[in-house]
Order: C-alpha cells, then sequence, then structure tokens
C-alpha cells in the first residue's frame, strides 16, 4: 500500500444559471510516494511527475489546452512537504483504526479510436472504485510483458471517494494478436485481467459466474466515456447476477 493518505481540495464554479463545471486539486502524499494534479470536470488537465521533477499535461492535441502558470511544480513540491507533515500527525491519531481496502469494481479495456490493422492506436485501459490509491497496472501482447508505449495518469478521486486510473499502451493491431491489462491491488488477492483482440470475445470468470464482454470497435464521445463506462459495468454485473440465479433455478 504506497498512498497512506490523501488531501483533496474540491470547488465548483458556476458560469450560467444552466451549465456548472466541477474544478478539482487533489494533493496526496505518502513516506515515499506522492500526487498532485488539475482537472475539470472529471479530465485531468495536469499533473505533476515527481520522479521526473516536471509537470505534465495529458491531454490530447487536437483540444485547446489550459495553461498553469510558471512555478505550478515547485508550488506541489513544497505541498508534498506539508503533507508529508500532516501525515506524521494523522497516523499519530488513527494508529488504531484499521486500514480499508476497495478492490476495483469496473475495469474494462478498448481502443481510442476505429480499430483499422496496420494503423496506430492506443489501448486504454480503466479501473475505478479501488481503495487506497494507486493500482499497479501491466500490459502484455501475445503472453509477453510490454513496457515501451505503456503510461498510467494520476490516480483521480471519485464522488464516492474510491479512485479511477487510466493506463494507455501505444499499439498497431494486427489479426492475431492479444493484448491484455492486468491490475494489482492491496484488496485483491490475484491481480484482475482483461484480453482485447480484434473480433475476439474476452471471458472473464466472475465470483458468482461466468459473463462474456464484447469488445469491438468504440466510438467514445469524449463527455460521455465516464457514463459509458459506468453503464456498461453495471450491465456486466446485472448480466452475472441473472446468469447465477438461471443457473441456481435449473438446478431446483
Amino acid at each position: 500500500m504506497k498512498m497512506k493518505l490523501l488531501l483533496f481540495l474540491s470547488g465548483v464554479l458556476s458560469v450560467s444559471a444552466e451549465v456548472l463545471h466541477e474544478d478539482l486539486h487533489i494533493t496526496g502524499c505518502s513516506d515515499s510516494d506522492g500526487e498532485d494534479m488539475y482537472a475539470l470536470d472529471r479530465e485531468q488537465l495536469w499533473y505533476a511527475d515527481f520522479k521526473k521533477k516536471e509537470g505534465v499535461d495529458p491531454q490530447p492535441p487536437f483540444i485547446d489546452h489550459i495553461r498553469y502558470s510558471e512555478g505550478t511544480y515547485e508550488l506541489a513540491v513544497a505541498d508534498q512537504q506539508i503533507c508529508r507533515s500532516n501525515l506524521k500527525v494523522i497516523r499519530t491519531a488513527m494508529k488504531d483504526i484499521p486500514d480499508e481496502n476497495d478492490p476495483p469494481y469496473c475495469m474494462v479495456i478498448y481502443p481510442r479510436d476505429d480499430v483499422e490493422l496496420g494503423e496506430k492506436n492506443i489501448l486504454i485501459c480503466h479501473v475505478s472504485g479501488f481503495y487506497p490509491a494507486p493500482v499497479n497496472v501491466s500490459w502484455t501482447k501475445n503472453e509477453q510483458k510490454v513496457t515501451e508505449g505503456t503510461s498510467i495518469n494520476a490516480p483521480f478521486l471519485n464522488k464516492d471517494f474510491t479512485f479511477t486510473q487510466i493506463s494507455r499502451l501505444q499499439f498497431v493491431p494486427q489479426m492475431g494478436d492479444i493484448y491484455s491489462c492486468s491490475v494489482e491491488h492491496p484488496a485483491l488477492t490475484v491481480p484482475l485481467t482483461r484480453t482485447w483482440g480484434e473480433e475476439t470475445l474476452t471471458r472473464q470468470e466472475a465470483s458468482t459466474g461466468t459473463f462474456i464482454l464484447v469488445i469491438n470497435r468504440l466510438i467514445l464521445i469524449k463527455s460521455n466515456v465516464l457514463m459509458f463506462l459506468v453503464s456498461l459495468c453495471l450491465q456486466m454485473w446485472k448480466r452475472t447476477i441473472l446468469s447465477t440465479v438461471s443457473v441456481r433455478l435449473s438446478s431446483v
């Protein structure tokens, strides 16, 4: 468990009577790790990469970017010092309170763009509902571990105080290639794995039954990505429950 304490600040900006925008700033730390991130309407705009000692703008190149003033990264470093000072105090006050561990309740893998064989694309592995942060994400191609072309964003705080992280893999789809995304978390006894392949059915065993997830060509409208993923996870859960009930009724 790397993230022991998370401090966050959230505000809502009103542009007009009909439009509300949610502005989020997260600062988190542990003895060996840290996070500082800005987001608008659940879209990550900037985060501090403390390993590379720089700020990162993760937004795609085809949209207008919000620029942050000089010194934003240095301010994030200063906030880490304050966070670690607070961590010592809170750790003493909460030493008798057991840590909570919630495994991811939603994990989906899909291509960013329409799939065309031989054309560059990006596979996205969306992991949500876990606590604490972060998760460890790894990729494979045809059962061989892949590290080149991979990236992962900073943990994003959900409204229920669980977290979401998104990992990406740059790839060129070819017929017969199979890609998988695996997630490790302290609340999991074994890694969660999702598999993707063009025109491939992905079968995953659930604790109460088996469901089949078909992922083909997905065109995701930016403003509806999170709503789509939540809906997909709920459908998967309902199918699992219905399958279990059907099996039990048949046995009776």
